[in-house]
Order: structure tokens, then C-alpha cells, then sequence
């Protein structure tokens, strides 16, 4: 199966109204902004997300909506959250028909798996789909590490193509490569590791932080590509202290606020999240404005922004 998953990829946020329900066009809106922006595709229902935090039917509609305003310029990958195998089944299902790309498939969660049960769970999921399916690995959240010798019993699912890798240690990116070579697309997935991961090797990017500050992402991500490091240090180090802000358990909140302060999108959340307050508020407030009076002029790096085209249907 041919996937070319690569490039940076923000984890959307999902909006939602003072009252809670889903700000269908307050999502369109950004999107359509994050695409302009030069994004190279998106994860929906992600961390980020908040999909834990919606209903069933919640989800589907979100993803149907998201894969309508994206109208294939870009890969749409949506996450896979859930208690089961049989739950992801019956959420891919529908992701197949409303027109995913592929799907970001942790281990099922509230219940914490043997590596056994882990490596069932990514079984039964992908040989119940032809989607292409993205390995989360992250141990740190969810207590659960996909290690090298449960990838490779998983590199036998021919659909099973790409890794986020999230374990935070970047010798894993090399380790990975040097065991599977090309077989994986591989993912940072941890933002203040993000140009360290591109330099080993990393393919692509998905960032909290780019739903802020996209064109800083992309334009980071390509400096490192073309082999500018010390460009790519210019933007980096300007870049860090907000790319913490995605490593503390507050991410969601923390991403959705600076959302609110560059007027891309809401602040709002659900239970059991609650909008920042004190000086937990007072510092993303700090950090924001400290990189807004900084902030980088990228035109004197010449990395030019491709304009992504609506897919034409006859």
C-alpha cells in the first residue's frame, strides 16, 4: 500500500460553542486557514482533539465535515480512540465510508494492555480495514511502549505503514530505521523534539503547535530538510518555549488558548477540561506575547508555501 504520509502535520483542535456543541464552522474556518498556511495534512480527533470527550456520533460528524472542507487537498488522518477492538472497528468503518485517508490507531484505552494484548488489539484493527493504519506510540500518556520487537510482529500488517513516535527518546527514530529501514513512515510526535527528530531521519511532523503558529512550523520543517541547520536553529530556539507548552498534561488547553490569542480559534473546552486559569493561564498568556514581539520575519528564508488545490470531481 502507497502512502506518502510526510511533512507537518498539525493535531487539530475541535471547537466548540460557549455551550459546548460543536462549532462545525469555527473548524472550517481554521482549517481552511491551516491549508492556506502550507500544513501538509492533518490528524483530526487526536489528542488535541479532544476525542475522549465526544460522542459517537459526534466524532463521526466532525470527521465527515473535516474530510468535506479539506476536499482532498491534503491527507486527512483521524484518530482512533477507544476502549476496544471491536469500538475501532466499528469507528474505522465509517471512517472508510466518510473518506479518511488513513487512521492513528493507539492501544485501546482505560484498560492498559500486555504486549500481547497490544499487539491483538493492532491486529484485529488492521486486518479489518484497508485503510492505512499509523502506529501511536506513546508511553508516556498511556503507559504502553510499542517496542521493536512488537513492531516487527506489527511489520507484517502490510497496512500498518507509519509511527508517531512519541516516546520523547530520539534514539528510538535511529533504532527504528536501522531495524525496518523504509518500511515505516515515521512521525515526531512530541513537539520540543522536533527538529532534533527531522535531522535523524523523521519524515514528517505532528504538532500541537502548528495550529498556532503554522507557517513557523512548515518553514522550520523545510530548513531542516534542506540540510540549513543553522537557519533552522534561528526558528527553533525562538520556537521552544511554546513548543513546551504541548509535553505538559494542560496541552489541549494550553494550544487552544494561544488558539484564542492569535484569533484562529476558541479557548473553549469539556469536562472534564477546564480553560486555564491563575498563573497557569498567565503564562501561556506570557510566552504567546514574548514570541508575538520576536516572532521571526520568514521571508529571508525563501521557503515558499504551496498552495494546496481542491480536488476537481466530474
Amino acid at each position: 500500500m502507497q502512502v506518502n504520509w510526510q511533512g507537518v502535520y498539525p493535531a487539530i483542535s475541535t471547537q466548540f460553542h460557549n455551550d459546548g456543541s460543536i462549532n462545525f464552522e469555527a473548524n472550517a474556518r481554521m482549517l481552511n486557514q491551516l491549508i492556506d498556511d502550507g500544513i501538509d495534512g492533518i490528524i483530526a480527533l487526536g489528542t488535541v482533539g479532544e476525542n475522549a470527550s465526544l460522542t459517537a456520533t459526534e466524532k463521526r460528524e466532525f470527521l465527515q465535515q473535516t474530510v468535506k472542507t479539506v476536499a482532498g487537498r491534503i491527507p486527512v488522518i483521524t484518530g482512533c480512540t477507544e476502549n476496544s477492538a471491536a469500538a475501532a472497528i466499528d469507528f474505522i468503518k465509517a471512517a472508510e465510508l466518510i473518506g479518511a485517508d488513513g487512521v492513528m490507531l493507539l492501544p485501546a484505552v482505560v484498560y492498559r494492555g500486555t504486549e500481547r494484548e497490544v499487539l491483538v488489539h493492532y491486529q484485529t484493527v488492521a486486518r479489518a480495514t484497508r485503510l492505512p493504519i499509523m502506529i501511536y506510540n506513546n508511553p508516556v500518556s498511556y503507559g504502553v511502549d510499542i517496542t521493536l520487537e512488537m513492531t516487527a510482529i506489527l511489520a507484517e500488517e502490510p497496512n500498518i505503514v507509519a509511527i508517531k513516535e512519541s516516546t520523547t527518546d530520539t534514539r528510538r527514530i535511529t533504532e527504528l530505521q536501522s531495524r525496518f529501514g523504509n518500511r515505516f513512515q515515521i512521525f515526531c510526535g512530541v513537539d520540543d523534539i522536533a527538529l532534533e527528530s527531522v535531522l535523524l531521519g523523521a519524515t514528517g511532523w505532528i504538532s500541537g503547535l502548528t495550529n498556532v503558529f503554522p507557517r513557523e512550523s512548515v518553514t522550520l520543517f523545510q530548513l531542516a530538510l534542506q540540510g540549513r541547520i543553522s537557519e533552522a536553529r534561528e526558528i527553533y530556539r525562538w520556537f521552544m518555549p511554546l513548543l513546551r507548552l504541548d509535553t505538559i498534561p494542560t496541552l489541549v488547553q494550553c494550544i487552544k488558548l494561544a488558539e484564542q490569542l492569535l484569533e484562529r480559534g476558541s479557548e473553549n473546552v469539556r469536562l472534564p477540561r477546564l480553560a486555564l486559569e491563575g498563573t497557569e493561564r498567565q503564562y501561556v498568556e506570557r510566552t504567546v506575547q514574548q514570541a508575538l514581539a520576536q516572532r521571526p520575519d520568514l521571508a529571508k528564508y525563501g521557503i515558499d508555501i504551496t498552495v494546496k488545490v481542491p480536488e476537481q470531481h466530474a
